[in-house]
C-alpha cells in the first residue's frame, strides 16, 4: 500500500506538470509626456556702459649704473719678416749707330 499511495503521487504530479500554463498578459505600455517649450519671450532692453577706468601712474625711472673702469692697452704685436729680393729684368738690345731719319711734315 505504501508504493500504491507514492505511485499514484507521482503519476498526478507528472500529469498536472504537462498541461500548458496560460499566457502572462502583455504589459501595457506608459503614456510618456514629452514637455515642449513654449516660444522665445522679447529680448531685455540693453544695459548702460560702465564708467571709463582711471589712468595707472607712470614707473619710476632706474638711475644710471656706473661706468665700468677702463681695460688695459695691449701687448705691440711681433716684426713682420723681410720680403726677398726681386729677379734682375731682362737685358735690352744695344743701340745701332749710322741710319737717317726722316720726318714728313704734316699736309695741309
Amino acid at each position: 500500500m505504501k508504493y500504491l499511495i507514492l505511485s499514484a503521487t507521482l503519476i498526478a504530479t507528472l500529469g498536472l506538470a504537462a498541461c500548458e500554463r496560460p499566457a502572462a498578459p502583455a504589459p501595457t505600455p506608459e503614456t510618456v509626456t514629452v514637455v515642449v517649450p513654449g516660444p522665445a519671450g522679447a529680448t531685455g532692453a540693453t544695459g548702460a556702459t560702465g564708467a571709463s577706468g582711471t589712468a595707472g601712474a607712470d614707473g619710476a625711472t632706474a638711475p644710471a649704473g656706473a661706468a665700468g673702469p677702463q681695460g688695459k692697452t695691449g701687448a705691440a704685436g711681433s716684426d713682420g719678416t723681410n720680403g726677398a729680393n726681386g729677379t734682375d729684368g731682362a737685358k735690352g738690345d744695344t743701340g745701332k749707330t749710322g741710319g737717317t731719319i726722316v720726318v714728313v711734315p704734316a699736309a695741309k
